[in-house]
């Protein structure tokens, strides 16, 4: 997959690039990314890319011009490549979007700064806008970086196991079971029994158990979103006439 940025600052992407299971797959020519700076298509020769908003009001805006040739120059790169806006206003960022994203030919990421892009970028372009979450940041750099890991974990052979990916978190629509590792004992805390007993079907089952117990406390509404299995409705059952039985204080 290409991945391209649109940005004012390449050099926070190395956090991405040279480093951990992405900075590894892009060395391996696993992905591509290549980044690019707005500024090199400004019309002034100090490369000013933004300016006041008409109507008045804080801060200045990233000018249309230079960000639709930059936009035009990563096409051209990858012309069959999904542009996407990073922004507070898109859809929001969730597991099943990404998988959508991991079967795209490329991505290229426009990552704003300042107060905002000029509207026109996103009246002119087939653009998709998507948020990482209902806040604000100071550029759409960090958000970028974070859409790109969700979505290089998907692609093969990123992940040393293949299987890490299929048991992460909301990758099966829950919340991930507790995990541990030596020593069994710490701060007077055991590993669950059940974790050592070599029972890897009780084991298996411990762990779906656990994630319907996180899922049901912490994020509900993934349960009411979901169709449950004959036996996640079974454990869930149990779980909650446990919760009737024996609440927590």
């Amino acid at each position: 997959m290409h991945f391209q940025a649109i940005t004012l600052f390449a050099e926070m992407f190395a956090s991405i690039t040279d480093h951990g299971v992405t900075g590894r797959a892009l060395r391996e020519n696993l992905w591509r990314f290549n980044a690019v700076n707005p500024r090199r298509f400004a019309d002034n020769p100090l490369g000013y890319i933004d300016d006041r908003p008409f109507g008045g009001g804080p801060g200045m805006i990233m000018a249309a011009p230079p960000l639709q040739a930059a936009i035009e120059h990563a096409q051209a790169n990858c012309p069959a490549a999904k542009l996407i806006y990073l922004s507070p206003q898109g859809t929001p960022l969730t597991h099943a979007l990404v998988q959508q994203l991991a079967q795209q030919p490329g991505l290229i990421l426009l990552c704003g700064r300042y107060e905002g892009i000029d509207e026109r970028i996103l009246q002119h372009n087939d653009i998709s806008e998507i948020a990482i979450g209902d806040f604000v940041v100071s550029g759409g750099e960090l958000p970028a970086m974070m859409l790109m890991d969700a979505v290089l974990r998907l692609l093969p052979g990123v992940l040393g196991d293949a299987q890490s990916a299929v048991e992460d978190s909301f990758a099966d629509g829950l919340l991930d079971c507790p995990h541990y590792t030596r020593p069994i004992e710490f701060q007077n805390m055991a590993v669950p029994e059940v974790l050592r007993s070599g029972n890897h079907g009780l084991i298996a089952q411990w762990r779906l158990t656990q994630s319907l117990k996180r899922t049901l406390a912490r994020r509900p509404d993934l349960l009411a979103a979901r169709a449950l299995t004959p036996q996640e409705s079974r454990l869930l059952q149990a779980i909650q006439q446990e919760e009737r039985e024996f609440p927590l204080e």
